[in-house]
């Protein structure tokens, strides 16, 4: 009974600590410490975005992939002091990931306006938020507050992060786990109507997935067949578009349209439509007058709170890779 009562304890401090921290975030944090904040990190976003328009959805990526492990502290952007041992060497993000070079470019040229106030967390989140805004189609809004983890671990990332083979059941645990819904899953996956994925995460799909089916039968024939022409087997290098169906890289809800007709890239984008409320969420989506954009605006902001630290947790780091 004496257990019993102290986890529920321990939960009602979890609960409150996580309100508190919430509470903590606000789009006016900086304005008295660093007015110029957000306008600096558009007006470096957007020159950005001019010149390499594909570091808009891996800047997206990169804090979804931040905020999945430890919350939302950019740990992801340490470098391990043991090597090979941080989340940039996770499998999910090893030979991946991109956009470390953009945000340490940030960095300094805040630091050099404000130094030792603007945390690498609200860097991050703030340059995805501007490079897709920049890339077309897509905002939304961006506490601020977050202060920089000191802890990187390819181990918690390899547990975390939603791997792209997993069935909805494994998605929807990791998604509920850090405090999203079924529908925020649904949702934040149509961020898969842009950007590109490497030819290694199809490895399995398209040449092993059984003994008695080596390519994967929910996938479309046709379209498998299109897939292994532009990733051979063994190839684990190649990137291609995430969405195979249209002529440019659009921000749009081609996605969900993409999940009915069995034309996705990954498993995990294949089991929105496994589960029957999940589907329904596709449905939705997927038409005229779509309501995918505003509910994936608020549902990046709420990821964007994934387990931060505020007040005097964490540091504010001088260097994003590392540690002060």
């Amino acid at each position: 009974m004496r257990h019993c009562h102290f986890t529920e304890r321990l939960f009602s401090f979890e609960r409150q600590y996580k309100a508190t921290a919430d509470a903590q975030l606000s789009t006016t944090f900086y304005n008295s410490r660093c007015r110029n904040l957000t306008a600096k990190v558009d007006e470096i976003i957007r020159r950005t975005i001019r010149r390499d328009r594909t570091l808009a959805p891996a800047l997206l990526r990169l804090h979804f992939h931040d905020c999945f492990v430890r919350g939302c502290d950019a740990s992801v952007l340490l470098n391990s002091p043991r090597g090979g041992q941080g989340e940039k060497e996770a499998i999910g993000n090893k030979d991946s990931l991109r956009g470390f070079q953009v945000i340490d470019d940030v960095k300094n040229q805040i630091e050099a306006m404000c130094p030792g106030v603007v945390s690498c967390a609200d860097i991050l989140a703030l340059s995805a938020r501007d490079s897709m805004r920049a890339f077309g189609g897509i905002t939304w809004s961006v506490p601020l507050g977050r202060r920089d983890g000191i802890v990187t671990s390819a181990a918690e990332a390899n547990r975390d992060l939603p791997p792209p083979f997993a069935n909805f059941n494994t998605l929807s645990t990791l998604f509920n786990g850090k405090g999203l819904s079924d529908k925020d899953m649904v949702i934040l996956s149509g961020a898969h109507t842009v950007g590109f994925a490497r030819c290694a995460s199809m490895q399995t799909r398209l040449y092993s997935f059984s003994a008695a089916n080596p390519t994967d039968p929910t996938i479309d024939p046709t379209f498998a067949a299109q897939l292994k022409r532009q990733c051979p087997q063994g190839d684990n290098t190649t990137l291609i578009l995430n969405d195979q169906t249209k002529p440019s890289d659009t921000w749009d809800f081609n996605y969900y349209s993409n999940v009915l007709r069995s034309k996705s890239l990954f498993g995990s984008d294949d089991a929105m439509k496994r589960n029957a409320a999940a589907r329904k969420i596709v449905l939705t989506q997927n038409k005229p007058g779509s309501p995918f954009s505003a509910e994936f605006a608020n549902a990046m902001e709420k990821m964007g709170r994934i387990g931060v630290l505020t007040g005097r947790t964490g540091q504010i780091r001088k260097i994003c890779t590392q540690t002060n």
